[in-house]
């Protein structure tokens, strides 16, 4: 194989590695728990995008106490807190990333 097939091979991959990542993005995929009473979901590149609590959550014994502004408020809480770590978790992988790479942007790493 000579280097301008290396270099168009190399080229093709990645395009296809590129399209792979926007196809990941765009999937949704939610998991629950306590019997569907928490639902998250999150990309296919396993990024958070939401969080649906319903009021057996807050309070089994009595879910009719918990109102619709109280879920909300704490969606909101919990989609900060998760934010706040998502992002503070991503500039650390890019600083690492960075000083092995040298600078050079790696399509998909970061």
């Amino acid at each position: 194989m000579n280097m301008i097939q290396m270099m168009q091979q190399a080229q093709k991959m990645q395009k296809k590695f590129k399209e792979t990542q926007d196809e990941l993005a765009n999937i949704e995929i939610t998991g629950q728990s306590a019997s569907g009473a928490v639902e998250v979901t999150c990309n296919g590149q396993g990024k958070f995008k939401s969080i649906k609590l319903k009021p057996e959550a807050i309070n089994p014994e009595n879910p009719e106490s918990v109102d619709s502004d109280t879920l909300e408020m704490l969606e909101d809480l919990i989609i900060e807190a998760i934010t706040s770590a998502t992002d503070k978790a991503t500039a650390q992988m890019e600083t690492k990333m960075k000083a092995i790479t040298g600078g050079i942007s790696i399509p998909g790493l970061f």
